[in-house]
Order: structure tokens, then C-alpha cells, then sequence
């Protein structure tokens, strides 16, 4: 029997419409596709651009002299709130360590914008026009605030920490970087037929990634979910992903067992009763998700987060989509090995 592929009319590439790409849209084609598919595909694709990318965001900020978000900042023409909404449309892209605390600093009076963000040189602000507020007067503004990386949508009350300190505020933040995603399938022909699919996509981004990078990590995730339901082999779908001796080097360490690494009774303790088991599921966790466990103290934490340094991995640590698709792949064959067993 011939090839699955084999027996469907199928694209040889995707084409960009290089006529009207920028740095934030893009128009993709691609065609033939046997009828349905073009659908099946763009609606696929949609969804996972729209709600699966991951992206930088702001989840508090502490503004100096003020107690809460209902207060006034000294001779700033908003209010909390206002400059709250603002730094919300503030878009950002980083390098490393996730989450870090930036400043925003300015003392002349007239308009204060993004481009008065301290950074750090890992950490970009991709809109640096963005409005932030007015001082009345020659005056020192300090606004301190955190970044950290997500996927989606997750509300002030889930940013805040556990132990905030008084004036700090939470706010909402939009981790995805795409602003709108459309798809368009109408006939095309192939030979005298013409009943096959012609798929059109159109991406719109806020800037923080280009709508090439963004369509294909898409579809990297997208084709790791539906090997699920394959019987391709798992060690060759993993060795493609991953592609330098780097990648290589921090998949092995994500692959340790946490009962391995050498901690405290309680350290262990509580890394059992929080169900993590390797260090690569300890990787993507912040701190503040691991002191939302039951009984997880910062005591505990500490003792992990130095022996991870030793080890030249940390907390929320920025990850490659191929690594992290490779750890998911590794992982559920060892569940299942386990679950065999």
C-alpha cells in the first residue's frame, strides 16, 4: 500500500503574499488541499495562534509614594488606574530568566512613554510610544514592575504574590502576541478539477513576534498534539526537535528525576506533595506558583532554587518550543512505560 500523503492532493509549500507582509501581518497561501482540509487546517491553525503562543507580559507594578490603586501619584495628571490600563498596552520581549523586575523612571514634566522603561538588555520594549502618563512638573516618577512569560490570558488575582507588599498591584495580562487571525478557503483547480481547497491566512501580530515565526510554531504545536494519535515512533519525532548539543544538554537535565537531585527531607517532601517529578516540570513553574502548594514554604524553595543554579538551570526558565515539545514527548513515554508496568 502507497503512503497515507500519497493518496490526497497536498501543498508543496506555503507562499507569502510578500506584497503586503510587514513586520506585524502577514498573508500565507497555500494550496491544493483535497476539500474540507482547507478548513480542518485554517481553523486548527487559528485557534492555536490565537490562544497557545507564548509572550512576555507585565503582572504588577508598585508606583512610589502610592498605597493603592485608588490613590494619586503626586503631581501626575492620571490616576493609578489610568497609569494601571497604560502599562497594560506596554508590549515586551525577553531573553533568559523569566519573571525579572524592571523600573520606569523619568522627573521632567510633559508626557511619560515606554522608551523611559530602564531596561536591562535582555528585555525589549516593543512599543516604546506607548503612553504611560503626565507629570505636572519637574518631579522623580519611580515605577517599579515585573515581566514574566505566559500563554493567553491570566487576571490580576492570579498575578498577585503571595506575600505582596503594601502599594503593590496586580494587573491583568495579555501574554499572547497575536491580535487577530482570519482564514479564507475558496476552489482551486488541479488538472481539470476543481473541487480542492485553497487555503488563505492572515495573521496580525502586536510586534513581539513576526507572523512567520508565529504560523510556524503554531504549527509545530499543533502537529505534537495530533502524534498523539499516530504510531510514529516517539525517540525519532523527538531527535528532529532537537537540533544542537545546547538543546541536547538541557533536555538531559530536564529528564532528572527531582529524587535524584540532592535535597532536604522537607524540600523533597514538598516536591512530592506538589506532583512534580522531573526537574524540566520544575523549570517551567515560577516562583510564585510554587509557593501557591499547600505547605511550600520559602525556605524549601530557596534550597531548590540554589541547587538548580548549581546545576545551571532556574525557575521559569525560557525555553525553546522545540525543547519544551521534546520533554512532553519524553515524558508521556515514560508515563507510559510506567502505566504498562
Amino acid at each position: 500500500m502507497g503512503s497515507t500523503q500519497a493518496q490526497f492532493a497536498m501543498p508543496q509549500n506555503m507562499v507569502l503574499d510578500e506584497a503586503t507582509a510587514t513586520e506585524k501581518y502577514g498573508k500565507f497561501i497555500a494550496e491544493p488541499f483535497e476539500k474540507g482540509f482547507g478548513h480542518t487546517l485554517g481553523n486548527g491553525l487559528r485557534r492555536v495562534l490565537l490562544h497557545s503562543l507564548e509572550g512576555v507580559a507585565v503582572t504588577w507594578i508598585k508606583i512610589d509614594g502610592v498605597l493603592h490603586e485608588y490613590a494619586q501619584a503626586a503631581d501626575v495628571v492620571e490616576d493609578v488606574t489610568e497609569i494601571v490600563l497604560n502599562f497594560k498596552n506596554v508590549r515586551f520581549t525577553a531573553e533568559g530568566d523569566l519573571p525579572r523586575k524592571l523600573e520606569l523612571r523619568a522627573n521632567t514634566k510633559g508626557p511619560v512613554t515606554a522608551a523611559d522603561i530602564v531596561t536591562d538588555g535582555v528585555t525589549q520594549v516593543v512599543n516604546p510610544e506607548q503612553y504611560i502618563c503626565t507629570l505636572d512638573k519637574d518631579t522623580p516618577l519611580r515605577i517599579e514592575f515585573e515581566v514574566a512569560s505566559g500563554r493567553g490570558w491570566k487576571s490580576a488575582d492570579d498575578n498577585k504574590p503571595s506575600e505582596a507588599p503594601i502599594g503593590l498591584i496586580p494587573v491583568d495580562s495579555l501574554f499572547s502576541p497575536i491580535e487577530r487571525v482570519s482564514y479564507d478557503v475558496s476552489d482551486t483547480r488541479v488538472g481539470q478539477m476543481t473541487d480542492y481547497d485553497k487555503l488563505e491566512l492572515e495573521i496580525w501580530t502586536d510586534g513581539r513576534i513576526s507572523p512567520e515565526d508565529a504560523l510556524r510554531k503554531s504549527a509545530i504545536i499543533l502537529r505534537d498534539h495530533l502524534c498523539v494519535f499516530t504510531d510514529d515512533n516517539p525517540e525519532d519525532s523527538t531527535a528532529s526537535l532537537i537540533q544542537t548539543p545546547e538543546d541536547e544538554a538541557i533536555l538531559s537535565k530536564m529528564l532528572i528525576p527531582v529524587t535524584s537531585v540532592e535535597l532536604s527531607v522537607r524540600a523533597q517532601n514538598c516536591l512530592r506533595n506538589a506532583e512534580i517529578k522531573y526537574l524540566g516540570e520544575l523549570i517551567q513553574k515560577s516562583e510564585s506558583e510554587m509557593l501557591k502548594y499547600r505547605n511550600f514554604g520559602k525556605k524549601s524553595l530557596d534550597e531548590i532554587k540554589d541547587k538548580m543554579l548549581e546545576m545551571g538551570i532556574t525557575l521559569n526558565m525560557k525555553l525553546k518550543d522545540e525543547v519544551r515539545v521534546a520533554f512532553n514527548k519524553k515524558l508521556e513515554k515514560e508515563e507510559m512505560k510506567s502505566d504498562a508496568s
